[in-house]
């Protein structure tokens, strides 16, 4: 590993791989080197685009020497600076190990034992296993993917993620077009049905779930789950992983299941209820269960598939959730910025005996533990579950309990 004459380029030993995509190395100062587009085992040449005291960002120019795990990207898409597969230049093969080594590195990060964290979950397919997508829309009215870092589209090839057929005629060659500017969601819903509307396109990192237009089906999907059918406007949330709802819903059963002393429950950002029978069978039968949410498109009509159970909806962002029932077990599954300070000290607050908590980024669930860990809950086990394949993005479930009985 050495610095080459031009002090902004340099040649790189990468070691290890950053959450977010980006290889790490260190620079012949012993700082360190996030290069985007390299990974562990490759020599790479790159130039410098952000140096600090500490650390550097850099781009990378030319791979000296391959990883034995790099091979050529298998998602046209990615191959074209699209934002969807950034792992689809690694072995599929590869893929969990690495995301296993960013997870124990966050978790490292915050002083949280990775004993706790059992053998890695790949779910199948791990091709064509999205069945819902959101497209920005050009100013020619073409769908795509956003090139990563930008607003540029890729618009003549579709991504490998997508089930097959979702994106028929959507995008690529001979595609319909779409009113220039707007996002468009598609969904391939439990009975086959193709959905395709447009929304009003959001603003980084929040979510439009009003639907300005259906172009194709009725607009209202039909998911289901462990033989219940959920049915909701195509922009509410869904997991994107055709196995996953089933996948999550399991160990919600298995690792909840136990004898309670209150058998009621919380599923909180609860969506449209995915998780709620999952919850009931947890509890042997709950005589009570909360579900919050902020959605109101997710929450808005009651689900006919839920209506023999004892639960009671509420719309409402989840820290000001208000008249909930003292809680037995606790389903969490917030977004990618996790639950927070304070939404772990409420919940801790009202005395759960057993908290199932999914994480969708290491970081802010690394984080999270922290605060339960503050509040005297502590993993007892926990999960990595690759729910998004050729991406660095996965899913963490764990268990957490008192460290302490609690007296009632």
């Amino acid at each position: 590993m050495s610095a080459i004459a031009d002090t902004t380029a340099l040649e790189l030993d990468v070691t290890a791989m950053a959450h977010g995509g980006e290889g790490i190395a260190r620079d012949a100062d012993g700082r360190v080197v996030f290069v985007d587009g390299a990974i562990p085992g490759d020599t790479v040449r790159a130039e410098l685009t952000k140096a600090k005291k500490r650390w550097a960002r850099a781009q990378l120019t030319r791979v000296v020497s391959a990883s034995r795990e790099r091979v050529d990207p298998t998602c046209p898409v990615a191959a074209r600076g699209g934002g969807c597969c950034d792992y689809s230049h690694i072995a599929l093969t590869a893929q969990p190990g690495i995301k296993r080594n960013v997870l124990i590195g966050q978790l490292g990060a915050f002083s949280h034992s990775a004993d706790t964290l059992e053998d890695t979950i790949v779910l199948e397919p791990t091709t064509g296993w999205r069945t819902r997508v959101r497209l920005g829309v050009d100013a020619s009215g073409r769908a795509g993917v956003r090139k990563a870092r930008s607003t540029d589209l890729v618009t003549d090839v579709a991504c490998t993620q997508v089930a097959p057929g979702l994106l028929d005629g959507i995008v690529g060659p001979g595609a319909r077009m779409f009113t220039p500017g707007a996002e468009v969601i598609t969904v391939l819903d439990s009975a086959g049905q193709r959905h395709v509307v447009e929304s009003t396109r959001a603003q980084r990192g929040r979510r439009v779930e009003k639907v300005d237009r259906v172009v194709e089906g009725s607009g209202v999907v039909e998911q289901s789950v462990d033989k219940h059918a959920f049915r909701f406007p195509a922009t509410a949330f869904w997991q994107a992983h055709v196995a996953a709802p089933e996948a999550y819903s399991a160990i919600i059963r298995q690792w909840g299941s136990g004898d309670y002393v209150r058998a009621t429950g919380w599923d909180l950002y609860g969506g449209v209820g995915a998780f709620v029978p999952a919850i009931d069978a947890a509890l042997g039968g709950a005589s009570h269960i909360d579900s919050v949410d902020y959605s109101a498109s997710a929450t808005r009509a009651a689900q006919d598939t839920l209506a023999g159970l004892p639960l009671r909806v509420h719309n409402s962002p989840v820290e000001k959730a208000s008249d909930l029932t003292p809680p037995g077990l606790v389903v969490l599954d917030p977004p990618r910025s996790g639950a927070g300070e304070q939404v772990v000290r409420q919940v801790a607050a009202a005395e759960p005996e057993r908290v199932i908590h999914v994480g969708c980024d290491p970081a802010t669930f690394a984080r999270d533990l922290g605060y339960w860990a503050a509040q005297g809950f502590s993993a007892r086990r926990m999960v990595l579950i690759d729910a998004f394949p050729n991406t660095h993005h996965f899913e963490i479930i764990a268990l957490l309990e008192p460290s302490v009985p609690l007296d009632r």
